[in-house]
């Protein structure tokens, strides 16, 4: 099988070398090896990319849950890499609350070998901040990066701790990792199950206050200013976070965010008729809150795009809106729902979104990929923004189906995504590179 594979005619766009424009990529030996015109084929595989694609950097979901081990009725690390793939990700990073919780060397490593049989998207462990995630000891640290884990985090469960945070800010420092900040007052979330206002009220449901997160986010944006440590705020969700974000930013502080594609798209409006599909935590905010949102989106202070893709079972989601567990997919939504309500809204340009889904994961984590430069690894996201798309959640590669975007009409998808030089995934509309996915598997 040839090792070499020349895409030509598409849009190639790096934000990280500068590059955009109509160019031909050298891929060779699972490297990307020359961005240029007129490059010669030699022995390559030559694909002549249709009109209006766009080559990129591949696409990196910093924040999703693959369940396994020990919840593998929702997802295991094969399909949510084969999920990622048909979304247009050519790398995850995974939460650490399975079951048990990847607090210690022997489950990043189980997940790491699950990953390498998968052979699809590329997988990053997240390891836990503290022991079970109980909040009251740290985990090894030094074991879980040795093993590893390219983060922290208890996602699922906020650090209650000051003290606990300053620590693992402190720790994770030392080996250069980011602490990954799940941000909810739990004596002020309560039991809520939605945002407190007025669509929760006109259904009785007990709300969730838009305090309980901007408390923590202010907390430990003032945490990692104390002690230099790498903090970001995953799945922000109301305005007063981003404030405190981006003061802190002006200060100096280490201090990134993410918003997911839902929290941008929806509001709490969505909650009427009680579909459990649209409960999540943090819950769907009012429309104010998504307008800062996209406005962080805009000006910079918002880092990056990330799904926090939650599979639950039908059975589990098929229950009172109170029972429910939070959390949806969206490792296969959330390109077409960000070139659709992102791009062509004129909210972010495309530029932008690579920074968003690719650049910018890929250096919070400190991970390869976010590049195109001569010698980096060939993972690319060939993106069709003009492509329109019916969410169809029975075509999902992902085990489980919960998703509140289900026949919702896009413009946009992904065409093709490439991984260490090999297309795994070829979306049907694009001949060429269907038949060179099944000629080179």
């Amino acid at each position: 099988m040839p090792k070499s594979l020349l895409l030509r005619g598409g849009r190639v766009l790096d934000p990280s070398t500068g590059i955009d424009g109509f160019f031909d990529l050298l891929i060779d030996d699972a490297q990307v090896r020359h961005v240029g015109r007129d490059l010669q084929a030699g022995d390559a595989v030559v694909i002549e990319l249709a009109r209006g694609l766009v080559v990129c950097p591949g696409f990196i979901d910093m924040h999703v849950h693959l369940r396994e081990p020990g919840q593998e009725h929702k997802e295991t690390v094969a399909t949510g890499a084969a999920a990622a793939i048909a979304g247009g990700f050519t790398a995850v990073a995974c939460m650490p609350n399975t079951d048990p919780v990847n607090d210690q060397a022997g489950i990043t490593e189980f997940i790491l070998k699950k990953a390498a049989a998968a052979d699809k998207a590329r997988v990053y462990p997240i390891g836990a901040v503290s022991r079970g995630s109980r909040g009251e000891q740290l985990a090894d640290i030094a074991e879980l990066h040795a093993a590893g884990v390219v983060a922290l985090s208890d996602d699922g469960k906020p650090v209650a701790s000051a003290l606990l945070m300053r620590r693992a800010l402190e720790y994770a420092g030392m080996f250069r990792m980011p602490v990954i900040d799940h941000c909810e007052e739990p004596t002020l979330k309560g039991e809520g199950v939605a945002h407190e206002g007025y669509h929760a009220s006109l259904l009785g449901l007990k709300g969730i206050p838009a305090a309980a997160e901007e408390i923590m986010v202010a907390r430990d944006v003032t945490l990692a200013g104390l002690t230099g440590g790498t903090l970001h705020i995953a799945h922000m969700s109301v305005e007063g976070s981003l404030r405190a974000v981006r003061e802190g930013k002006d200060r100096g502080v280490r201090v990134t965010c993410e918003v997911t594609p839902h929290h941008v798209v929806l509001t709490d409006e969505a909650l009427d008729g009680y579909d459990t599909n649209f409960k999540m935590n943090p819950p769907l905010r009012e429309a104010r809150h998504r307008e800062a949102l996209l406005g962080g989106l805009g000006d910079g202070t918002v880092d990056a795009i990330a799904t926090d893709h939650a599979p639950h079972h039908y059975d589990e989601k098929g229950v009172e809106f109170d029972r429910a567990p939070f959390g949806i997919v969206g490792l296969e939504t959330a390109v077409p729902l960000a070139l659709d309500r992102l791009v062509h809204a004129g909210v972010v340009s495309m530029p932008r979104l690579v920074q968003l889904m690719s650049i910018n994961p890929a250096r919070i984590l400190g991970v390869a990929g976010g590049t195109l430069a001569p010698g980096s690894p060939a993972d690319l996201t060939i993106l069709a923004p003009d492509l329109d798309t019916t969410v169809d959640p029975a075509r999902f590669l992902s085990k489980s189906r919960n998703t509140p975007f289900g026949g919702w009409s896009l413009r946009g998808a992904v065409a093709a995504t490439i991984v260490g030089g090999r297309i795994l995934y070829a979306h049907s509309a694009f001949p060429a590179l269907a038949a060179a996915k099944v000629a080179r598997a």
